[in-house]
């Protein structure tokens, strides 16, 4: 399917779909004056957004202006923007955002289940509040280990494992060959390999009703040794994102044999191939304490803001943007994957370098329902830390990582204790 047949498919048929949400008797057609939605999203998402409008208004008459906000800014321009009464129409959330803004009121209720039918169920678990739907997932992406099949091969392996005992054998064996490289491409300051860990284990991470961290069990004990053990055995390098500003080169020049990472690396391995042919790499599921299991990924959904003064057409936008035709040509775009599973009957998603996201799709981490959950993964990602360097012993980090987010969840925790949230 060419991406010119996309939009005829959605203009021929998805258009039809709107009639009853947009009632387009009261829109302005082509060529009138009607005043455009404004829709803000992040990262390739708002970057590439505006080349998915044409079709919608094409089909409804309805002009739309997307402004891409910077990701390490956004959160803050959101909760400034509802302060001030300044939301768009349609926004962007990363699914660990939605339970804030819906608690806020900053985003409205699905009007129709509908929207989020044919979804993934367990995509869907983010994006829920009080029982009800607050946004339809759009862009979703999950974790896998990408691995030079070539240095795995040298080391007697076919793949990687997908049981943690089985992946640090295979780690002992590619040092072996090579010394002075590493096995694995993951820096001290990227959270998803430690939350996956920790979900992998059974580790709650939260207790006392999501209001106390719980970072000091057998479970969670489990998944920061083995995470650590990576470094201090000399399988990880014990390294920032600074000290590594180019991790496509990095794997490319086997500075490490496997990068646990998401689709939108696909896109960076397509776009720089003459550094690293197709024929070096592959991708598996990620590994857990006895086999493949959950895993923690970026993941992001569509909402539409209280302030929106014309929240049909805005659904309708919604409805266009996370159509099939629109996530299959999205996933040509940036590389980040439907979440509706009748997309993925698509050729396009054959691949069988994709084979290992589908299967991730149907098993993602759930987080924490917490709206801090951002600053707790900042924690747990400074405690591991000092652990890996040597500045903390195991029980003191542990110890004071639970003490750091029992004061992130203290407003939650007497929110809790008086009765006025779950």
């Amino acid at each position: 399917m060419g991406e010119g047949s996309t939009d005829v498919a959605w203009t021929r048929r998805s258009a039809l779909g709107l009639i009853p949400a947009l009632a387009l008797a009261g829109c302005a057609g082509p060529g009138g004056t009607e005043a455009p939605l404004s829709m803000w999203a992040m990262s390739y998402e708002g970057d590439y957004s505006p080349l998915l409008m044409p079709a919608f208004t094409a089909a409804t008459g309805v002009p739309v202006e997307v402004q891409s906000l910077p990701t390490t800014a956004s959160h803050e321009k959101l909760l400034t923007a509802f302060a001030g009464g300044a939301m768009p129409d349609v926004l962007m959330l990363f699914n660990g955002w939605v339970q804030e803004f819906a608690t806020i009121g900053a985003i409205a209720p699905l009007p129709s289940s509908d929207l989020v039918a044919d979804m993934f169920p367990g995509v869907l678990a983010a994006t829920r509040f009080a029982g009800r739907d607050y946004a339809v997932p759009w862009s979703v992406a999950p974790q896998v280990q990408f691995y030079r099949r070539d240095i795995l091969g040298e080391a007697g392996y076919d793949s990687p494992p997908e049981d943690w005992d089985g992946w640090r054998a295979m780690a002992r064996a590619i040092k072996r060959r090579r010394p002075d490289d590493y096995v694995f491409l993951m820096l001290l300051n990227w959270p998803n390999g430690l939350i996956t860990m920790l979900s992998q284990a059974g580790a709650t991470m939260l207790r006392d009703r999501n209001t106390r961290g719980a970072f000091q069990t057998p479970e969670a004990r489990a998944a920061f040794a083995y995470y650590v053990s990576l470094y201090t055995d000399g399988y990880a390098p014990m390294a920032l994102s600074t000290e590594v500003q180019d991790p496509v080169a990095a794997f490319a020049t086997g500075y490490c044999a496997v990068w646990p990472s998401g689709p939108t690396t696909l896109k960076d391995f397509a776009r720089r191939a003459d550094l690293l042919p197709r024929t070096r790499w592959a991708t598996a599921r990620l590994p857990g304490p006895h086999g493949a299991g959950p895993v923690s990924g970026l993941s992001a959904s569509l909402c539409v803001s209280t302030q929106s003064k014309r929240p049909r057409e805005a659904w309708a936008l919604v409805r266009h943007l996370t159509s099939i035709e629109s996530e299959l040509r999205y996933q040509r775009l940036i590389g980040n994957l439907p979440a509706r599973v009748g997309a993925w009957t698509a050729p396009q998603l054959a691949a069988p370098v994709l084979r290992p996201f589908a299967d991730q799709m149907r098993q993602p981490a759930a987080a924490p329902p917490v709206i801090e959950w951002e600053q707790i993964q900042t924690e747990v990602q400074f405690a591991a830390e000092r652990i890996v360097r040597g500045v903390q012993t195991m029980d003191e980090a542990l110890a004071a990582l639970d003490r750091r987010v029992d004061g992130l969840l203290a407003k939650r925790r007497a929110l809790v204790e008086a009765g006025r949230i779950a």
